[in-house]
Protein backbone atom coordinates (compact mmCIF):
# COMPACT_ATOMS: atom_id res chain seq x y z
CA UNK A 1 0.00 0.00 0.00
CA UNK A 2 1.41 3.25 -1.03
CA UNK A 3 1.52 6.30 1.54
CA UNK A 4 -1.83 7.93 -0.77
CA UNK A 5 -3.63 4.64 -0.16
CA UNK A 6 -2.85 4.82 3.54
CA UNK A 7 -4.19 8.85 3.99
CA UNK A 8 -7.29 7.90 1.68
CA UNK A 9 -7.97 4.70 3.99
CA UNK A 10 -7.47 6.98 6.92
CA UNK A 11 -9.55 9.71 5.38
CA UNK A 12 -12.33 7.13 5.05
CA UNK A 13 -11.84 5.00 8.30
CA UNK A 14 -12.45 8.69 10.30
CA UNK A 15 -15.25 9.59 8.14
CA UNK A 16 -16.99 6.37 9.18
CA UNK A 17 -16.69 6.87 12.48
CA UNK A 18 -17.31 10.76 12.98
CA UNK A 19 -20.85 9.12 10.91
CA UNK A 20 -21.44 6.32 13.31
CA UNK A 21 -21.01 9.16 16.60
CA UNK A 22 -23.64 11.24 14.55
CA UNK A 23 -25.84 8.81 13.96
CA UNK A 24 -25.95 6.93 17.39
CA UNK A 25 -26.68 10.74 19.16
CA UNK A 26 -29.33 11.45 16.68
CA UNK A 27 -30.89 8.32 17.18
CA UNK A 28 -30.82 9.81 21.29
CA UNK A 29 -31.58 13.58 20.10
CA UNK A 30 -33.25 13.86 16.93
CA UNK A 31 -33.54 17.34 17.27
CA UNK A 32 -29.22 17.81 17.72
CA UNK A 33 -28.43 20.51 14.86
CA UNK A 34 -24.47 19.78 15.18
CA UNK A 35 -25.27 15.96 14.77
CA UNK A 36 -27.52 16.75 11.68
CA UNK A 37 -24.73 18.83 10.18
CA UNK A 38 -22.18 16.13 10.74
CA UNK A 39 -24.15 13.41 8.84
CA UNK A 40 -25.33 15.81 6.32
CA UNK A 41 -21.31 16.86 5.69
CA UNK A 42 -19.86 12.99 5.43
CA UNK A 43 -22.88 12.09 3.22
CA UNK A 44 -22.17 14.68 0.92
CA UNK A 45 -18.13 13.58 1.20
CA UNK A 46 -19.34 9.85 0.49
CA UNK A 47 -21.12 11.47 -2.52
CA UNK A 48 -18.51 13.08 -3.88
CA UNK A 49 -15.83 12.70 -6.50
CA UNK A 50 -13.10 12.88 -4.25
CA UNK A 51 -14.45 9.80 -2.23
CA UNK A 52 -14.59 8.25 -5.80
CA UNK A 53 -11.01 8.66 -6.26
CA UNK A 54 -10.19 7.62 -3.00
CA UNK A 55 -12.25 4.02 -3.05
CA UNK A 56 -13.80 1.76 -4.98
CA UNK A 57 -16.94 1.34 -2.28
CA UNK A 58 -20.06 2.82 -3.46
CA UNK A 59 -20.46 5.76 -1.16
CA UNK A 60 -24.42 5.33 -1.31
CA UNK A 61 -23.85 1.32 -0.22
CA UNK A 62 -21.69 2.53 2.46
CA UNK A 63 -24.24 5.08 4.23
CA UNK A 64 -27.18 2.88 3.84
CA UNK A 65 -25.23 0.09 5.39
CA UNK A 66 -23.94 2.79 8.19
CA UNK A 67 -27.47 3.42 8.52
CA UNK A 68 -28.37 -0.36 9.21
CA UNK A 69 -25.87 -0.47 11.94
CA UNK A 70 -26.63 1.82 13.80
CA UNK A 71 -30.26 1.26 13.86
CA UNK A 72 -29.81 -2.47 14.40
CA UNK A 73 -31.86 -3.79 11.71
Amino acid sequence: MTPEQALGNAIIIQAVKDYRMALRTLRKNPDCMSANDTRREIERFFRSPWYVMLTDVDGEFLIRKLNEEVSGK
